[in-house]
């Protein structure tokens, strides 16, 4: 008899049938073969839900920089995701390759490979959601901002392109320094005539995800039960975790505290420096730009009360930009929820972070504006 699933409330096949999983959520459930057992299925459900669909649902997520180092463990990451209908993967290289091998994995979204500028408008025509990694990652030495002039000229084209083949599709930008690109996303799409504040966003999601898994780690705590807000912005000091406001309640002596802060602000360099000149953030960015991905797919999707943190149009300080959770729903960022309440610390850590982020917002504007 058909029923509705007991993890994503589709309606489909009973989920366990000869002692096989046999519903839609098969394919992706495979990856988690160790919890994929009747007795360990309630640990996969809540998270699955987000996933929530109908059959006729279509969506169509593409990948700019989809055979980089965050580009590939992303695509193959959305690739599970079952109500992701088509995958488009674009870069100048690789492509055909990539998007060759993701294919071979047996989930239903049909992947296509499309490489360099002659297939870039196919690649994004009819795209609901544009994931941007695309660009050159940092090396020993070098900061977020020392890779403006190259990333700069990328994001700009990239987000341009989109404003020619899918306007009103959701721009999520992964290109660092996110403090800048996103500005030279919005300014660009104004020049179009296709600017929604809604729909262009920074993912500063890897943020969230460190600072989770620090101080689960300090606390003893399981990291995936742990939601550390972090505001701001998405460069050293411009981030600034908010561990007032964790859940659950977490408390640390001040020396602690602020060696915890600079941590989170500094991963992504211990990242770097530990790989000793082979590469960023890679894997743990992919995750948490597919994280960012899932979370506004469900919530486009009908899913109510999806909250992720996000770089945005914002007036919630002086700055232009700046990153606070957002509630999303059906037409993107429905609510900005604002800061919240700030510890004397926290509120200390947004006063010395606003310099270095409204020069970071203004050279964005200026470059896409020259």
């Amino acid at each position: 008899p058909i029923d509705a699933c007991a993890v994503c409330d589709v309606l489909c096949l009973p989920f366990w049938t000869d002692g096989r999983l046999n519903c839609s959520c098969a394919a992706f459930l495979s990856m988690f073969s160790r919890l994929a057992r009747p007795q360990n299925l309630g640990a996969l459900t809540g998270a699955l839900r987000n996933f929530s669909t109908t059959s006729a649902s279509n969506n169509k997520v593409a990948v700019l920089g989809a055979s980089g180092g965050i580009g590939q463990p992303m695509s193959l990451l959305l690739k599970h995701n079952p109500i992701i209908t088509q995958l488009a993967l674009y870069d100048i290289a690789h492509t055909p390759g990539v998007a060759c091998d993701l294919s071979h994995i047996e989930t239903a979204s049909n992947v296509t490979g499309y490489l360099g500028d002659a297939e870039l408008g196919a690649c994004l025509d009819g795209c609901d959601i544009v994931v941007c990694p695309a660009g050159v990652p940092r090396k020993p030495g070098m900061t977020r901002d020392d890779l403006f002039n190259t990333n700069a000229s990328i994001v700009r084209d990239l987000v341009k392109a989109c404003t020619q083949h899918c306007p009103t599709a959701f721009l999520l930008i992964i290109t660092n320094p996110v403090n800048s690109t996103v500005p030279i996303a919005s300014e660009v799409c104004k020049a179009a005539g296709t600017y929604d504040p809604t729909r262009v966003i920074g993912v500063t999601t890897l943020d969230v995800v460190r600072a989770n898994t620090f101080v689960a780690g300090l606390k003893g705590l399981n990291p995936a039960e742990v939601n550390v807000p972090v505001v701001g912005g998405h460069a050293g000091k411009t981030i600034i975790p908010l561990i007032s406001q964790a859940t659950p309640s977490v408390e640390f002596d001040a020396e602690t505290l602020d060696k915890l802060t600079k941590r989170i602000q500094d991963a992504g360099t211990e990242v770097v420096n530990a790989k000793a000149g082979a590469g960023s953030a890679t894997l743990s960015m992919a995750y948490a730009g597919v994280r960012f991905t899932n979370s506004l797919l469900s919530a486009l999707n009908g899913k109510e009360g999806v909250v992720e943190c996000g770089f945005v149009k914002s007036s919630e300080t002086e700055c232009p930009y700046f990153s606070t959770p957002l509630l999303l729903g059906k037409n993107g960022v429905e609510k900005n929820l604002g800061l919240g309440k700030l510890s004397e610390y926290e509120t200390g850590l947004v006063q010395e972070a606003m310099d270095e982020l409204k020069g970071s917002i203004a050279k964005g504007e200026k470059f896409a504006n020259q």
